[in-house]
């Protein structure tokens, strides 16, 4: 016959159960505390990506990949056309900046005439963007003001003149 023989219970404790001993009931807290960790870390995640993600670039891929080749070929026929186009951005003492865009064609003749659109573009929120009204200054040339803080942006200028746009020119400019 074999001798049974229980522990006695420890101060505070049950009888039977030794100090640390890991139970069932450890093992089910650590399981759904760690699944409630990475669960409240995905929730908070998946509230930041959405709530601060603005920069979309396209609308639609598909109707962008349509718009490929005529886009190719206007930026063929502005490389032909050999337009250029000087931008200098100045601060003002009200804290806005100053942008004046001076348009050439290839022979340096001013390019007079024509819609002019200039828009500051934030590279990675397009909330941010800034479009610059302009006033025709005559002569080619084009100003306007915008309240753009520092920091790094795309400066887009477009000149058109009816329905189509001409030219288009796109730089990164560094604001201080």
């Amino acid at each position: 016959m074999t001798m049974v023989q229980s522990r006695p219970a420890p101060k505070g404790g049950r009888p039977g159960r030794v100090p640390g001993q890991l139970t069932g009931w450890h093992v089910l807290a650590a399981l759904l505390g760690f699944f409630g960790l990475i669960i409240a870390v995905n929730v908070v995640m998946a509230h930041y990506a959405v709530a601060t993600f603005g920069g979309v670039e396209t609308e639609s891929s598909y109707k962008a990949g349509l718009a490929f080749k005529a886009e190719e070929d206007a930026a063929a026929t502005q490389n032909a056309r050999q337009w250029r186009v000087i931008l200098d951005v100045s601060d003002r003492p009200d804290g806005t900046r100053l942008l004046v865009i001076e348009a050439r064609d290839a022979a340096g003749k001013p390019l007079a005439g024509y819609a002019v659109d200039a828009r500051f573009a934030h590279p990675a929120d397009a909330r941010q963007d800034v479009t610059v009204p302009l006033t025709d200054l005559g002569g080619g040339r084009y100003q306007g003001t915008a309240g753009v803080h520092r920091g790094q942006w795309e400066l887009i200028v477009d000149l058109a003149q009816g329905e189509g746009r001409l030219f288009r020119s796109k730089n990164r400019v560094q604001l201080r």
